[in-house]
C-alpha cells in the first residue's frame, strides 16, 4: 500500500491519502486518512505517464550524429545514418539496450512504453528461425525492468513512397502483409508469457513505407488492439505522398482507415488547419515527441488548432535521444511559444499550464497505449510516480503551482518512486535493477563501437 502525503485525483489535490493496490490494480483510494504499518510513504503521488513511442534500439546511438557535414543536414541525412548504425545490431545487444531505454524511462517517471518495433530480421534482411526473434528481446527487457509494455510490431515494406523497394538498412524491417501477420502471431505469443497489462497493437510505419491495398488488410490484423502510424513529419513525406496518392497524408488517412479513438497518429506535425480539426474529431491521439522533433529539425505541432478541436495527445521520446519526462513536457510548450511569440500557449483557457500538459499527457498516453490508466482512481491499473515537492525547484510553490515546477523547472531527479501495473520499480530515485542493467549496457555498445 502507498501512503501519500498529497495525491492528485481526479477531483483535484488531496492530503493524507492511502493507495491500496492488489494485483496490479487500485482497489481503493482514501483521503483524509492515516498510514497504516508497512505503507511505502512518498510526498506527492501523481498518475505516472505512458511513453507512447520509442525506437529503443536509437538510444545507443545517441551523441552520434551530431556532426555537421557538407550541405544541408536533415531528418533524412540523420536516416541514413540511423540505417548504416542499425545494420550491426545482433539480438543480445537489442536487448541490453532495451533493458537500460527502459530503466531511463521508470527512472525518468514513465510507468510504460510503446515501443514501435520494425527491426526484425537479420542484417542483410534474412530472417530469424523465429520470426519474433527480436520482438522476443524486447519484451524480455520489459519482463527484467518490470515496465509496462505496449508491444507495436511494425509493418514495413517499401522503401518510400509509390512502392519503392527496399535497401540498405530498411532490409531488416521489411515484411509484406502475410509475412507481417505471422510475425505478429509469434509476438502475440511471446507475450502471453509476461504480465497481464502487457498490449500487442500494430504500427503500419507510414503511408510511404506500405500501400493502400496493404494497409486496408493490415488494420483488421490489430484485433480491437492500438494502432500507431507516422504521419506527415516531414515536408518532403507530406509532398511525395500527395504526388502518389493525389492527397495529403492525413488527408488521406482520413478518407480511406478507420480512423478513431484506437489509433495514435505519430508526429502529424505538418498538417492544414482543416486536417488538424478533422483528426482531432476523429477521436485519434497525437504521440508528440517534442525532444526528437527538435532534434531531427521535425517543426513544430500545431499546438493551438489540435486543442482548440478537443484532440487529445500523449509523449514519446521516439529516438531516445534524451529520456525526460520534464524535458518532453516544457520543449513541447516551448516550440509553441517559439513559433507564436507568445507565453503560456497550450491550455484551452485560463488556468495551469502545467496542469493541463500533464493530466492531458497522462490520459492521451495511456489511451495511445491501451492501458486502463493515466488517473488514480479505485478499479485503474496502478500506474503511479511520487516525486519530492521539497526539492529546491518546487519547495516554493504552492499545490496549484506544484505541476507547473514540475514541467518547467524541476530536473527527472524530482522522481523518487514509480509503480507499473503495481510494481514497484523505482524507489529512492532508482530502479531496482539500475547497476546490473547499466554494467551490460556498457559492455554491449562498447562492442558495437569497437566492431564499427
Amino acid at each position: 500500500m502507498i501512503f501519500a502525503k498529497r495525491a492528485l485525483l481526479p477531483s483535484g489535490w488531496a492530503g493524507n491519502v492511502r493507495v491500496t493496490v492488489e494485483e496490479g490494480r487500485i482497489a481503493a483510494v482514501a483521503a483524509g486518512t492515516a498510514p497504516a504499518p508497512g505503507d511505502v510513504a512518498v510526498d506527492t503521488l501523481l498518475p505516472a505517464l505512458s511513453n507512447l513511442h520509442s525506437h529503443a534500439f536509437q538510444r545507443a546511438m545517441a551523441g552520434m550524429t551530431e556532426y555537421r557535414a557538407a550541405g544541408r543536414e536533415s531528418f533524412w541525412t540523420w536516416r541514413d545514418l540511423m540505417y548504416r548504425f542499425l545494420d550491426r545490431l545482433t539480438p543480445e545487444q537489442v536487448e541490453v539496450i532495451a533493458a537500460q531505454v527502459q530503466v531511463e524511462m521508470l527512472e525518468a517517471g514513465y510507468a510504460a512504453v510503446g515501443e514501435f518495433h520494425y527491426v526484425h530480421h537479420q542484417p542483410g534482411g534474412a530472417p530469424y528461425d523465429d520470426p519474433s526473434e527480436l520482438s522476443a528481446r524486447i519484451m524480455a527487457a520489459a519482463a527484467e525492468t518490470g515496465i509496462g509494455l505496449t508491444h507495436l510490431p511494425v509493418l514495413y515494406s517499401y522503401g518510400g513512397a509509390g512502392k519503392a523497394p527496399l535497401a540498405g538498412g530498411q532490409l531488416r524491417f521489411g515484411n509484406d502483409v502475410a509475412g507481417f501477420a505471422r510475425l505478429l502471431e509469434a509476438a502475440r505469443g511471446a507475450a502471453r508469457d509476461l504480465p497481464a497489462d502487457t498490449v500487442v497493437g500494430i504500427a503500419p510505419h507510414s503511408l510511404r513505407a506500405t500501400c493502400p491495398e496493404d494497409l486496408a488488410q493490415a488494420i483488421p490484423l490489430a484485433q480491437g488492439a492500438p494502432i500507431h502510424i507516422h504521419i506527415a513529419e516531414q515536408p518532403r513525406e507530406v509532398a511525395e505522398i500527395g504526388d502518389w496518392l493525389g492527397a495529403r497524408p492525413v488527408e488521406w488517412l482520413l478518407a480511406n482507415a478507420p480512423v478513431d479513438a484506437g489509433w495514435c497518429a505519430i508526429h502529424a506535425t505538418h498538417m492544414a488547419a482543416g486536417e488538424t480539426a478533422a483528426l482531432a474529431r476523429s477521436g485519434a491521439v497525437a504521440g508528440l515527441c517534442p525532444i526528437t522533433e527538435a532534434n531531427l529539425g521535425d517543426g513544430p505541432f500545431n499546438g493551438p488548432g489540435w486543442i482548440a478541436a478537443g484532440g487529445a495527445f500523449g509523449l514519446g521520446s521516439d529516438s531516445n535521444v534524451r529520456i525526460s519526462l520534464t524535458e518532453e513536457l516544457r520543449t513541447l510548450e516551448y516550440s509553441q511559444r517559439l513559433r507564436d511569440l507568445a507565453r503560456n500557449v497550450l491550455v484551452p483557457e485560463a488556468g495551469s499550464v502545467g496542469t493541463f500538459l500533464y493530466q492531458a499527457a497522462a490520459s492521451g498516453g495511456a489511451r495511445a497505449c491501451g492501458r486502463d490508466a493515466g488517473t488514480i482512481a479505485q478499479g485503474r491499473l496502478a500506474d503511479l510516480v511520487a516525486i519530492d515537492s521539497g526539492h529546491a525547484t518546487l519547495c516554493a510553490l504552492n499545490e496549484a503551482q506544484l505541476l507547473d515546477g514540475l514541467c518547467f523547472a524541476a530536473p527527472d531527479g524530482v522522481v523518487t518512486d514509480v509503480w507499473a501495473a503495481g510494481r514497484h520499480q523505482v524507489r529512492g530515485g532508482r530502479h531496482v535493477a539500475r547497476d546490473a542493467i547499466a554494467g551490460r549496457y556498457r559492455r554491449a555498445v562498447a562492442e558495437l563501437v569497437a566492431g564499427a
